[in-house]
């Protein structure tokens, strides 16, 4: 496994030091960065994994540092402010930040957010890697990657929009497996699908849901294939043989 490279961005030389510090002692490369022009430099020079990102940095902003990168870089970004408000927050999402963390924080839970972001990101490549040219059968279902065709059961093509052939790609190479709104997000982000955040983001991804239900499903109002999975986010719950092409 890849020793992750996290970029940590403040202009605060001791919260510099002690993130980097902290991040190296915990099995991470910490490369720490004060200003814009260094994290251009730091992407420009090499692989980097995450970033955190402070809010406020001297005369730049971080929340337009990451409206800057996400229009470039899909690197997972981890805003870190002494603003916690609920519409502070939202500005983080909005602009693109994959997590939010107040000041002053427990550095635990700095590094179990940093955890959970970067295996949500892993997951999410892992999704869209594995989507081929075979095809896949599923509760009568055919799905044929290589001509990009759904037959029904009865044999009836039925059309899909490319988001929604994306989300159904994505769950066939994950059946029986409960994936998160936002694995889902990353997933069609790859394609350039998606841009919303936060709560915009999970309900683009219910609608999306939802039309992908009224196609595959004989009654969307009680799904067999494609089911909720509470507190978490959906499911693909039938078996999925896969064939070659």
């Amino acid at each position: 496994m890849a020793i992750p490279r996290i970029l940590v961005v403040d202009d605060d030389p001791d919260m510099r030091q002690m993130m980097t510090q902290f991040l190296r002692q915990n099995g991470a490369i910490a490369l720490p960065a004060a200003t814009y022009a260094e994290v251009r430099g730091h992407l420009d020079g090499g692989r980097v994994d995450l970033i955190l990102l402070d809010v406020m940095l001297g005369d730049e902003s971080g929340l337009d540092i990451c409206m800057t990168l996400r229009k470039e870089q899909d690197v997972p970004i981890i805003m870190v402010s002494a603003l916690s408000a609920d519409h502070q927050r939202m500005a983080g999402y909005e602009v693109g930040a994959d997590d939010y963390i107040a000041k002053p924080f427990n550095p635990e839970l700095l590094l179990a957010r940093i955890k959970a972001v970067l295996s949500r990101a892993k997951r999410a490549s892992s999704l869209v890697h594995r989507r081929n040219t075979r095809k896949f059968l599923f509760a009568g279902w055919t799905y044929d990657a290589k001509r990009d065709e759904v037959l029904s059961p009865a044999r009836v093509q039925v059309p899909l929009s490319r988001r929604e052939t994306a989300l159904l790609q994505a769950l066939l190479a994950n059946p029986h497996i409960p994936l998160t709104r936002e694995e889902i997000a990353a997933a069609l982000d790859v394609t350039g699908e998606s841009t919303q955040t936060g709560e915009a983001l999970g309900r683009a991804i219910d609608v999306l849901v939802g039309r992908l239900r009224s196609k595959i499903e004989k009654n969307p109002k009680d799904p067999q294939i494609l089911k909720t999975e509470r507190g978490v986010g959906y499911v693909f719950g039938v078996d999925v043989v896969v064939e070659d092409a």
